[in-house]
């Protein structure tokens, strides 16, 4: 009877079994060695796709990112709704897989769908009127909100135990122990209610923006005139050149002598 064949290895095999070793254990989990065992080959069969233990993290990374849905973005929707939707989506990718967020979150490198990613959002606000370098902070906002956000859960930081919560040491805290109960709830609602507080401050400098007058619109207004009495120059040390009229002065006295 033939043996059971070992799928053929593939990049794509070996990032999924990464991911999953992540995902279940944390990244102190991933080494070649364990991962070798997890895929039933010989280790060093791991470098014939991947030189280094780095260039295979930053492949798993990436394929979360790739999770992320950028569809909007190229449907043309109204800015604050495009990053409404891919915020909530880039939230989701990151939610599947919270282990991976501290590598994610160090930032794009040079791995092709966080490019993408970064290109997509920044595309939409420059496209929209905003200028490029308020377009880049923008993304960075973004993107620190929506890590920050997936990186721990504020809810089950909170012990389930009512009897840490003393009133006298805490006397607003009666309730905190319930948190962990509705960890989703809390959690979910934190992140709403910051993406819509951002979206609408954002929408509100648009518009300041947009109010502004642009070049070449018209003559610059007059500046408005400071309040109060112009104060007196202040006199300048003995021989300076400030002193031009007194030193006329004593030399049309002077052409007698």
């Amino acid at each position: 009877m033939p043996r059971p064949r070992t799928p053929l290895l593939s990049r794509e095999r070996i990032v999924g079994a990464a991911l999953r070793l992540v995902d279940e254990e944390g990244l102190a989990a991933l080494s070649t060695r364990r991962l070798a065992r997890e895929l039933s080959v010989s280790g060093p069969s791991l470098y014939n796709h991947f030189a280094t233990k780095d260039e295979l993290l930053d492949a798993v990374v990436d394929g979360v990112m790739g999770e992320v849905d950028l569809s909007m973005f190229a449907a043309g929707a109204p800015w604050p709704g495009a990053l409404r939707d891919w915020a909530r989506s880039y939230r989701a990718a990151l939610a599947a897989h919270p282990r991976i967020v501290p590598v994610l979150a160090q930032g794009p490198g040079r791995r092709p769908n966080a490019l993408r990613l970064a290109d997509a959002v920044f595309g939409c606000l420059v496209e929209a009127g905003w200028p490029r370098g308020q377009a880049t902070r923008i993304g960075a906002l973004m993107r620190y909100f929506v890590t920050g956000s997936a990186l721990a859960s504020f809810a089950a930081g909170f012990p389930e135990d009512a009897g840490v919560y003393d009133a006298a040491d805490y006397p607003n805290l009666g309730e905190a122990h319930r948190l962990a109960e509705h960890r989703a709830a809390v959690d979910e609602g934190a992140f709403e209610t910051g993406l819509e507080a951002l979206l609408e401050g954002l929408v509100l400098r648009f518009e300041r923006l947009e109010q502004r007058p642009q070049r070449g619109a018209g003559p610059a207004p007059e500046p408005e005139p400071e309040p109060g009495p112009r104060p007196e120059p202040a006199p300048g040390p003995p021989g300076h050149q400030g002193s031009r009229a007194t030193n006329a002065g004593r030399s049309a006295g002077s052409t007698g002598s």
